[in-house]
């Protein structure tokens, strides 16, 4: 398996003749989607999706029902390749299985309305790689490649923590790292690679562009 980081939310999975991206959106470089069989969308924030980048591939896309509603009415001109999932789905996608976890993001205020979002548990070859979108939705099985969220509006780093703390990953590949600054992600860094060392989980936050 070769997994590239690609800006913010955005990971790209190649295994066995089967390359997929998740969350190619604004804060993403565009050559993520280059030659890429399928693109995961977990939810329909600018951040995680991206309708030029969408454009600039002729992959079939696989997302909820929200953001495939803002396709028809914002970029009708690739809605004909949307698939859409529900809670709990499963599917393959060449030789990789899929599987959507999860339908809510997580709060980001009580005075706010709840966003629908999917995370996307990935079975490739012997590992199991999830990708939890915005939300702190534990798969219930186990997994050995968490891409987990690092800072966002809608977390303190502690949950964060906690969160990859319960999904209980040997690996973890920090995403959502747009939001703070070089510094703020300097301490995240340092809180995420104590904490989770100390359970035996090993940390990392991988540049743009370099493979896991």
């Amino acid at each position: 398996m070769r997994l590239t980081k690609f800006g913010h939310a955005a990971v790209r999975i190649e295994h066995d003749g089967t390359t997929l991206v998740l969350d190619p959106g604004t804060w993403s470089q565009r050559e993520s989607v280059d030659g890429v069989d399928a693109v995961l969308i977990t939810h329909e924030h600018p951040d995680h999706y991206d309708a030029e980048n969408l454009r600039a591939t002729d992959a079939p896309i696989f997302t909820i029902g929200a953001v495939a509603a803002q396709i028809r009415e914002l970029a009708p001109d690739v809605a004909e390749r949307v698939t859409v999932v529900s809670p709990d789905e499963s599917w393959t996608i060449g030789g990789v299985g899929v599987r959507a976890i999860g339908e809510l993001h997580a709060v980001i205020h009580p005075d706010l309305p709840r966003f629908h979002n999917s995370g996307y548990l990935l079975s490739v070859g012997e590992e199991t790689v999830f990708h939890p979108g915005d939300a702190f939705t534990v798969p219930g099985v186990p997994v050995e490649v968490l891409l987990a969220p690092v800072c966002a509006p809608w977390m303190r780093s502690s949950e964060g923590v906690d969160f990859a703390r319960a999904v209980g990953a040997p690996r973890n590949v920090a995403i959502h790292d747009r939001v703070y600054s070089a510094e703020g992600l300097g301490v995240v860094d340092m809180q995420f690679g104590r904490l989770l060392g100390a359970r035996g989980l090993d940390y990392v936050r991988l540049p743009d562009g370099a493979d896991l």
